[in-house]
C-alpha cells in the first residue's frame, strides 16, 4: 500500500510541473530550488538601480549556485542596503529617520520584512555514491546528497512543500536552531509537533526568518537522517566582521555509512563501512579497521578557490603604494554528522570566527575550530597564506582542508592505520582554479584535539543577554534544577523498549531511575496542548508562565551519571526553539555547590553545546515560546535509544493559540488520519513500524 501511494504522488508531481519547476535533479549537491527566483530576475531592476533588490553580501553572480538569489525588501519604503566590503554590520538604513537593521538589533523582537520564499522538497531512496563505495537506498532530498541549499534573507517567510515519496518510512523535517516562536507546529518533530508525513503525502512547514547565519535542516524520524536526509541552510544578514567574498556554497563536514541505519540495530555490514565527507565527497579507503576497497572511481576533493588580487580601499589607486589589502572570505561551517565532532582547519590560514550556531559574536582568531554535531561556525578566511619555517608557502598555491575527528568525542568513524596522517584531507584551497596537484602543505602545529568547545571567553555574543533568576528554582543546596544523563540499559521495573539505553534523570524532582523518551508518532503533543494526562509522567519538564509582563528564565544543570558498562562520549545537547546562555560549562569538575561560578553578563549563547564527558554545564533560557520543545543528545544513536527530554512551555498560552478547531489543529489531524490509514494498510502491528525506537 506505501508503494501504491508514493506511486500517486509520482503521478501528481508529473502533472503539476510548477510544482518542480528549477528542480535539479543530478546529483549534484547544494543547488538552490526557489523556483521563482530565475523568473524574478528578469523582471525587476537590478541590484545596482533598485537598493531593496540585491545580491546578498558576497554572493558571486556566476557561481552556479542560486547566483540569481536576491534579498527582497521592496516593501520598506525609504529603505536601502547599507552593507558594504569594509562594514558588513549595517543591513539596511532608512536614512530620513535614522533607523537601522544591523548587527545591534535586537533580532528576537526586531527584524526587517522580506518576502515569503518557496521551496519543493521530496524525500526518496537514492543510490549515492559518495566516496568510491555506493550507498544503495540512501533517503535524501530531492535525489541528491546533501539536499538542496535552503536560502532566505533576514525578515523573509519560508515555506517548505514537503513531499514523502520513500515507499517504507514515514518522515518530518526539522529546521535546526530555527526560533519557531510561536509556531511549534512547524518545528518537524514527529510524535511532539505533527505525525509523520506518510509515504505518498506532502505537508507544508512556514517559518519566519527572525534570525540569520548558518544552519541545516534534516529529518527527525528516528535516524533517519543518518541515511541522507540531510541539506543546509543560509539565512542572509549582517556579519561583525567584514568580508568581500562568500563561499560558493556551504561547508558540510559528516561522518557517512553506506548501508541504512533502519532497521534500528541493523547489523548488515554496509552500516558499519564508514568514512567522512566534506559537501558530500570523500575517499572510503581511508577508513574500517581494515582497508576499504572502493567500489567506483574516487571523486576529487571538494575543491575551494581563491584568487590573490589585492583589494584597493582606493578606487582608483592615487597612491604610488595603494592602500591595498588581501581578499576576504566568509565560509559556513555545520557539522551534520551522527557521531562524529570535528575539528577544521586550512592549512597556513587563519580563521576569524564570527557566529556560533545563530549568534553573531565579535571576532576572534584561531588556527582552527571545533564543530560539535549539529554546531555552525560562520568564519572568515584572508586570502593571505601564512609562511613560517614549519609552514612553507605551498609552491602550487595549493593548501589542505582538514577536517579531523576529536578523539574520544562520540560515536565517531574508525580510521585505517594506513591513513592516520591524511585521513583528514578532505578538502583542498586553491589559488589557481586550474591546478590539479594535490598540496604539500602541512598543517598548523598548534591544533588542540581536546574534545572541547570554543572557550567561553571568545564566544563573546554582540547582542548581550542579562540572565535573571531562574523561575524553576529548586529546593536542593544550589538552588538549580539538576538533570542528569545516563547511560547503560534500564533497570526493572521501569517501562521501556528494547533499544533503550540512555535517558535524562531528575535529580532535583528525585527520580532515582532511568527513564528513556519514547514518542508516540500517532497522538502527537500538538494535539493534546488542551490535556494535561500525557504530561503526568517522568519524560515532561513543564514551566508554566510564571510573572505577568515579565520574562521567565529557566536554568538547568546537566551532568552525567555512568553505569559501569556504560558509554563514555561527550554529548552535544540541542534544545529547540530557543537560544539558551551558557553560565558554565566545566571540565573534569565535580557538580557541588562550591564548584558553581556563574556568568550571568553576556555569557556565550546557542542552540548546540557539547556536554563534557567528566564535568557539567548550566545553561539558561527564556521560557517565551508557548508549546512542547525538544532537548536531546546530538550524537543520533542516543536519540534514538532515548536521550531526550520535553519540556512543555505556557501550557495555556499554548492551548489558547491552537485549540482543536484553529487550522493548525485540523492540518495536524489531518496528516496524522494519512499516517494511521498507511499503517493500518502496511503493518499488522500498531501502533507504529519502529517500535523498538525513540522515535525521535
Amino acid at each position: 500500500m506505501g508503494s501504491f501511494w508514493v506511486l500517486v504522488a509520482r503521478l501528481l508531481g508529473v502533472t503539476t510541473l510548477s510544482t518542480y519547476e528549477g528542480l535539479d535533479r543530478s546529483q549534484s549537491p547544494l543547488q538552490l530550488t526557489d523556483s521563482h527566483s530565475h523568473v524574478e530576475s528578469s523582471l525587476v531592476p537590478t541590484a545596482a538601480k533598485d537598493p531593496l533588490h540585491f545580491r546578498p553580501p558576497g554572493h558571486r553572480q556566476d557561481n552556479g549556485n542560486g547566483s540569481d538569489f536576491k534579498c527582497d525588501y521592496r516593501k520598506m519604503v525609504g529603505w536601502e542596503k547599507c552593507s558594504t566590503p569594509e562594514d558588513r554590520s549595517c543591513w539596511l538604513v532608512n536614512k530620513k529617520t535614522g533607523e537601522r537593521f544591523d548587527i545591534n538589533s535586537d533580532y528576537e523582537n526586531y527584524y526587517p520584512t522580506g518576502k515569503t520564499r518557496e521551496y519543493f522538497i521530496t524525500v526518496d531512496k537514492s543510490n549515492i555514491t559518495a566516496d568510491g563505495y555506493t550507498f544503495y537506498g540512501a533517503t535524501v532530498f530531492n535525489e541528491t546528497y546533501p539536499g538542496p541549499w535552503i536560502q532566505a534573507c533576514w525578515g523573509d517567510t519560508v515555506k517548505v512543500h514537503v513531499r514523502n515519496l520513500n515507499p517504507d518510512r514515514g518522515t518530518s523535517i526539522h529546521w535546526h536552531g530555527i526560533r519557531q516562536l510561536n509556531t511549534m507546529h512547524m518545528d518537524g518533530v514527529n510524535g511532539i509537533t505533527q505525525c509523520p508525513i506518510a509515504p505518498g503525502s506532502t505537508f507544508t512547514y512556514e517559518w519566519k526568518v527572525m534570525q540569520y547565519g548558518s544552519s541545516w535542516y534534516h529529518s527527525h524520524y528516528s535516524e533517519q537522517y543518518g541515511d541522507g536526509a540531510v541539506g543546509p541552510i543560509t539565512l542572509h544578514g549582517p556579519s561583525s566582521a567584514p568580508y568581500d567574498e562568500a563561499a560558493d556554497i556551504p561547508l558540510l563536514m559528516t561522518d557517512w555509512r553506506h548501508g541504512s541505519l533502519f532497521p534500528v540495530g541493523n547489523m548488515l555490514k554496509e552500516r558499519w563501512i564508514q568514512s567522512i565527507l566534506l559537501n558530500g565527497i570523500g575517499n572510503v579507503t581511508k577508513f574500517g579497521a581494515r582497508k576499504v576497497q572502493n567500489t567506483s572511481k574516487i571523486p576529487k576533493p571538494y575543491t575551494l578557490t581563491f584568487t590573490a588580487d589585492k583589494v584597493y580601499e582606493d578606487e582608483p589607486p592615487e597612491l604610488e603604494v595603494p592602500n591595498s589589502r588581501p581578499k576576504r572570505y566568509l565560509l559556513r561551517l555545520i557539522n551534520t554528522s551522527i557521531g562524529s565532532t570535528f575539528i577544521f582547519s586550512i592549512d597556513n590560514h587563519l580563521l576569524s570566527i564570527v557566529s556560533a550556531d545563530f549568534v553573531p559574536i565579535y571576532p576572534y582568531l584561531n588556527s582552527s575550530i571545533l564543530v560539535g554535531i549539529g554546531q555552525r561556525y560562520n568564519v572568515i578566511v584572508e586570502a593571505n597564506p601564512r609562511n613560517n619555517t614549519k609552514q612553507p608557502l605551498d609552491s602550487n598555491g595549493n593548501y589542505w582542508i582538514r577536517t579531523w575527528v576529536a578523539p574520544n568525542c562520540g560515536a565517531g568513524v574508525v580510521i585505517n592505520k594506513d591513513s592516520k596522517e591524511t585521513y583528514m584531507q578532505t578538502g583542498i584551497l586553491r589559488y589557481n582554479k586550474s591546478s590539479t596537484e594535490d598540496p604539500e602543505s602541512k598543517p598548523w602545529t598548534d591544533i588542540s584535539m581536546a574534545c572541547s568547545d570554543e572557550t567561553a571567553t571568545s564566544l563573546r555574543p554582540v547582542l548581550p543577554w542579562v540572565v535573571e533568576d531562574p523561575i524553576n528554582v529548586m529546593s536542593t543546596e544550589s538552588k538549580i534544577q539538576h538533570m542528569a544523563v545516563i547511560s547503560g540499559p534500564p533497570a526493572d521495573p521501569i517501562p521501556s523498549f528494547p533499544q533503550a539505553s540512555y535517558s535524562f534523570r531528575n535529580v532535583s524532582g528525585g527520580i532515582n531511575g532511568p527513564n528513556p523518551l519514547q514518542i508516540n508518532f500517532s497522538d502527537p503533543v500538538f494535539l493534546n496542548l488542551d490535556n494535561d494526562e500525557p504530561f503526568k509522567n517522568k519524560l515532561w519538564e513543564i514551566y508554566p508562565e510564571g510573572r505577568p509582563n515579565q520574562t521567565d528564565w529557566v536554568w538547568l544543570a546537566i551532568t552525567v551519571d555512568y553505569s559501569p558498562d556504560g558509554d563514555t562520549s561527550a554529548h552535544p545537547i540541542h534544545l529547540h526553539g530557543h537560544d539558551f546562555a551558557i553560565l558554565q560549562q566545566a571540565e573534569k569538575t565535580t557538580y557541588v555547590p562550591e564548584n558553581i561560578h556563574l556568568n550571568l553578563i553576556n555569557p556565550p549563547r546557542r542552540d548546540v553545546v557539547l556536554m563534557p564527558k567528566s564535568g557539567f554545564i548550566i545553561i539558561a533560557f527564556k521560557a517565551d515560546n508557548p508549546g512542547a520543545w525538544l532537548l536531546h543528545c546530538h550524537i543520533a544513536s542516543h536519540a534514538s535509544q532515548g536521550l531526550a527530554l520535553q519540556i512543555l512551555e505556557r501550557q495555556a498560552d499554548a492551548a489558547a493559540m491552537w485549540p482543536k478547531a484553529s487550522p493548525a489543529a485540523q492540518t495536524a489531524a489531518t496528516l496524522c488520519s494519512s499516517w494511521d490509514s498507511w499503517v493500518a494498510a502496511s503493518y499488522t502491528s500498531t501502533p507504529t513500524p519502529l517500535p523498538d525506537d525513540s522515535g525521535i
